[in-house]
């Protein structure tokens, strides 16, 4: 059994390093605070489960934003809960973090209930928006300094600002941003302000991070830099909760994958599980004219009007291909041409939300899905989505 440290703080020379034969060693107080954060961790390590939700409601009036959500979300995993505008992410994202109560059912995380033990949650977490929530007029340096003496240790204390100083040092390295650390941060890009506004999450070594919608607005290689961070802290154990309007980013990154639509899960499993769902394959057709193309329309998980083209699943395999096309077209006059392609995150989400996924913002061509036939109608943007 560890044997208990004395309560009284240790003096200056209990806080200098000592030196052995193989060098420095951790200070006592070092010591302390770890060997604090093993005890505390040690009865939670063994539930499998990071973040547990049962019958989670939430509503704004009479719009009702969640509507009995239940996650379950595996330690060490990536987890990313896709959604329309208005499905109720945020939200869920800010109940998960303390920032909102629910009216009905119950959240753990990180082996805490969110409603009972808000300050043993928020020790635990970490929360990037979708905004950076950094000081424009200090340096990326004194920005992260700051978080990090504000930041408590396992036993509640502070650090010293030479501890501040060599983890600021440690978390600049890591992001890329050590030749930048004292420039403003108004002067960097927003790449770089969104590697330095997730470094400043990291400052407490959280054992779950949300990340709410962390690439919004980012360019293809400012969001290549950051998948890069999430695939790095899943390798080191930490849990990543990830909301996303992006189909690709989820099938980049996450192990595991929830679809949110007004509020409800409609779906849930691995990118690969969930394009079963739809289909192995979808069948793209170009019809000869108008009347071909509304008559086949009810087939299709993907239609795209400007160029009378229909997405029809399929499993692929050349015998229901062949059998597909002459049953679509027995006299063979009203499709033109046809290519088939493997199932996309793209097809599960138009199948189960009933609308195509959120143009984005920086890609370099147009998004995969143009718009169905029908427009889909206006769903009410979640009062809480900042």
């Amino acid at each position: 059994m560890r044997k208990p440290y004395a309560e009284a703080a240790p003096g200056p020379s209990a806080q200098r390093r000592r030196r052995g034969r193989d060098g420095p060693t951790m200070t006592i107080r070092e010591q302390r605070e770890q060997a604090e954060l093993r005890d505390q961790r040690a009865p939670r390590e063994q539930a499998a489960a990071a973040i547990e939700t049962a019958g989670l409601c939430k509503s704004y009036g009479s719009h009702e934003v969640l509507r009995g959500l239940d996650l379950t979300v595996p330690r060490g995993t990536v987890y990313a809960l896709l959604g329309p505008n208005g499905a109720g992410k945020t939200t869920a994202v800010r109940i998960l973090a303390t920032l909102a109560t629910a009216d009905a059912g119950t959240a753990r995380v990180a082996g805490f209930d969110v409603r009972t033990e808000r300050a043993r949650v928020r020790r635990s977490i970490s929360l990037t928006g979708q905004f950076a929530a950094v000081d424009e007029m200090q340096t990326g340096a004194e920005n992260l300094r700051m978080m990090a003496r504000l930041a408590p240790s396992a036993t509640g204390g502070r650090p010293s600002r030479a501890e501040a100083r060599a983890k600021a040092a440690g978390l600049l390295a890591r992001f890329g941003l050590t030749d930048a650390a004292d420039r403003l941060v108004k002067t960097y890009s927003g790449g770089m302000r969104r590697r330095l506004d997730l470094a400043t999450s990291l400052v407490g070594s959280p054992e779950i991070i949300f990340l709410d919608e962390p690439t919004t607005g980012l360019d293809p290689r400012s969001r290549q830099e950051l998948w890069a961070v999430v695939r790095e802290l899943r390798a080191e154990g930490t849990t990543v909760f990830l909301t996303t309007q992006y189909l690709e980013e989820a099938d980049q990154l996450a192990d595991r994958i929830a679809v949110l639509d007004a509020g409800s899960l409609v779906a849930e499993g691995t990118a690969a599980e969930l394009k079963q769902r739809v289909s192995d394959h979808r069948l793209d057709i170009t019809l000869a004219d108008s009347a071909a193309y509304l008559r086949l329309s009810p087939r299709a998980t993907y239609s795209d009007p400007a160029s009378l083209t229909l997405g029809i699943p399929t499993d692929g395999s050349a015998a229901e291909v062949r059998a597909l096309l002459d049953e679509l077209d027995p006299a063979r006059t009203a499709i033109t041409a046809f290519t088939l392609h493997s199932a996309t995150l793209d097809d599960v989400f138009l199948t189960l939300t009933g609308r195509p996924p959120a143009p984005d913002p920086a890609a370099r061509t147009p998004p995969a899905i143009a718009p169905t036939t029908e427009p889909a109608p206006a769903t009410p943007k979640d009062p809480s989505h900042v």
